[in-house]
């Protein structure tokens, strides 16, 4: 594991409703290293995108407010000037959005959209931007450089177009990419492309790399350090191998019962009961998946729910772990 490139410490970040404020993001903490994936798993709702746009300064701080610690390379981002952001954004920080179609400009061709990253943070020639723009075609596995540059977004693929939002974010080669769903609505083939060439890209360039997904699926392929999050909280965090062979929380071993397994192909689906709280609705005490596990005692639960570290390097927030399991199949 490389050094340490982004430090979030209990941070908040609340949306303005009516008057009040409510916490999208509810004390967040959580670590990561160049040369690492760390992949931000949980349903819609969660708040692993709020989380993503607060690093990365894309928040209408009008209607929104952001406490807490935002440390990048010795950096605070807390309350840093959208001018401190723009200098940021794309040439230490890239982002890869999960509509490309929606993310690009269907009025610009794809060298002019990728060779305004360059334009906004180098002073190379435009013969030189050209090469490059080129060469980032090619890196990210599209044929034809040359044609694709030409092209409109709509004349291309699902895939060839999260292919270049990769592009514009890895142009001036930054130190943390964030992924925010970045295989949502491609076939399974096209996501294992972008899984690999994501892996590839953090290889070449050391970059530390957030995956934000609900697919457990990918997380398990491309991911070393996991956080689980849910209504807002981290509910768990620790390494693919304890994520995975070793779940806690029982959101976490819920969300890994609901995965279909192969070698069971009759067996029923687990489902979760309920849903993630609106944020209006959200409670302030108490454990927030408690609703959804009705039949675990309140006493299981703890009032004010802390970490606790099990093994090394395995956090897991509240008691009620201790007496959640599945018999059968079924939660007891």
């Amino acid at each position: 594991m490389g050094e340490e490139l982004l430090t979030i410490d209990h941070l908040h970040t609340a949306f303005k409703h009516g008057t009040e404020y409510y916490d999208a993001v509810d004390d967040v903490s959580l670590k990561i290293h160049k040369d690492e994936i760390l992949a931000i798993v949980g349903e819609s709702g969660c708040g692993k995108t709020t989380l993503a746009k607060s690093i990365i300064g894309l928040h209408d701080l009008k209607r929104t407010k952001i406490s807490g610690h935002i440390g990048f390379e010795n950096e605070e981002l807390v309350g840093a000037s959208p001018a401190k952001f723009d200098k940021l954004r794309g040439s230490e920080m890239g982002m890869i959005f999960q509509d490309p179609l929606a993310a690009l400009n269907p009025l610009m061709r794809v060298e002019d959209q990728v060779r305004e990253v360059l334009d906004y943070h180098t002073n190379y020639s435009a013969e030189k931007k050209h090469k490059i723009v080129l060469e980032l075609l090619d890196q990210v596995g599209l044929e034809n450089p040359e044609r694709v540059a030409r092209q409109f977004p709509h004349e291309l693929s699902g895939g060839m177009r999260q292919r270049i939002i990769i592009a514009i974010a890895i142009a001036c080669k930054p130190e943390l990419i964030i992924a925010d769903e970045p295989t949502t609505a491609l076939d399974v083939t096209i996501q294992a492309q972008i899984l690999d060439l994501l892996r590839t890209i953090q290889t070449q360039n050391h970059a530390g790399i957030i995956l934000i997904t609900h697919d457990l699926g990918v997380v398990a392929d491309t991911a070393d350090e996991v956080v689980v999050m849910y209504a807002g909280q981290v509910v768990e965090r620790g390494s693919v191998s304890q994520i995975f062979n070793h779940p806690l929380h029982p959101y976490t071993r819920s969300l890994l019962k609901s995965i279909p397994q192969a070698d069971h192909p009759g067996d029923r689906l687990y489902a979760i009961e309920g849903s993630v709280p609106p944020l209006t609705k959200m409670p302030h005490d108490g454990c927030r998946f408690a609703p959804r596990i009705p039949w675990v005692p309140e006493s299981a639960h703890e009032k004010k729910p802390t970490m606790h570290e099990p093994e090394e390097g395995h956090y897991v927030l509240c008691t009620c772990y201790q007496s959640f399991k599945f018999e059968n199949g079924e939660a007891v």
